[in-house]
């Protein structure tokens, strides 16, 4: 069993101006949101675990969970509102994000919560920023420390500024994970954000020195990097006309995973011992399902048989 902790929000896209104001586009949505969903389409079994409003938007994201066939018994189900995400999207099809969640249900998720761990949880994934905020910070500190060393735990920082201004707590929540963390993935973007100038070989390193397993870093239309115990890992872009980038990195992470489950690479000995084929040719798996989402609108995440490699 996959496990998936953070948040579900709607992502709402601003379209074109109206003669009384703007339209609106809503979708599901949220960093681990996509991740659960990238994982279900990819055949693994995943529970979503995470603070869901009993509101109209949040049943909307339970009816979504529940047809994506991802696990409902880990959501915790509260009277805080949903978190919006509202997104304007440039003309080279980069995101751009204003938050409104000051005591969502996303933020506010209680330690009783972590009582619907699945016992059979062999992966767990966090990131973002119920990494960094509000209750669920705290909640899912409290969760990798229960499940570290049985399980796998991967980590995608993509921070949102807009959400907690202070890069400091940004890089003092990877500090944290730095040593409980299997699989760090992130983006140039996000580097660049934590660290401006520093050379991303001497960051990973650093990781790497620090008890991280695995890290991958993400280019975008440059392709993507890992670093690992075998050696550095170099995937070239794949090539697809973009839409958009939502999700792309959601993707990625979802595909990394499974691809190393697939190769017998995910747990935690799997992956730090596994070799540099089964690094490169679970890269290359991730970079390839990343570019399918690229060409669609939104987070629209691909299925495992749209990706030919076995």
């Amino acid at each position: 069993m996959f496990v998936v902790a953070g948040e579900a929000l709607m992502d709402v896209f601003t379209g074109a101006t109206t003669p009384s104001g703007i339209a609106l586009d809503a979708r599901i949505g949220g960093s681990p949101l996509n991740v659960a969903f990238g994982l279900a389409r990819m055949g693994q079994k995943v529970a979503f675990l995470g603070g869901v409003s009993n509101g109209e938007l949040g049943n909307r994201l339970v009816d979504a969970l529940r047809a994506e066939g991802v696990s409902l018994d880990a959501v915790h189900r509260s009277a805080a509102p949903t978190t919006i995400s509202l997104i304007g999207v440039d003309a080279k099809g980069v995101p751009e994000y204003a938050f409104y969640g000051t005591g969502a249900a996303d933020r506010t998720l209680p330690l009783e919560a972590l009582e619907r761990m699945p016992a059979d949880a062999r992966v767990l994934h966090v990131g973002s920023y119920t990494m960094v905020v509000g209750d669920t910070a705290a909640t899912q500190r409290a969760l990798i420390d229960r499940v570290r060393g049985r399980t796998v735990v991967s980590y995608d920082p993509n921070l949102r500024l807009n959400v907690e201004p202070s890069l400091q707590v940004w890089r003092d929540t990877l500090e944290w994970m730095l040593p409980r963390t299997d699989v760090l993935k992130l983006s140039d973007e996000d580097l660049g954000l934590l660290y401006p100038g520093i050379d991303a070989a001497a960051f990973a390193a650093d990781c790497l020195g620090k008890g991280a397993g695995l890290v991958a870093l993400t280019r975008g239309a440059h392709g993507a990097f890992a670093w690992h115990a075998s050696g550095v890992c170099e995937v070239p872009p794949v090539k697809v006309d973009v839409i958009d980038t939502v999700g792309a990195g959601d993707t990625f992470q979802a595909a990394l995973l499974t691809r190393l489950d697939e190769l017998g690479a995910l747990s935690p000995a799997g992956v730090r011992g596994m070799g540099a084929e089964t690094l490169l040719d679970a890269m290359r798996f991730a970079a390839q399902a990343a570019a399918i989402t690229c060409s669609r609108k939104g987070a629209d995440l691909p299925r495992r048989a749209e990706l030919g490699i076995r």
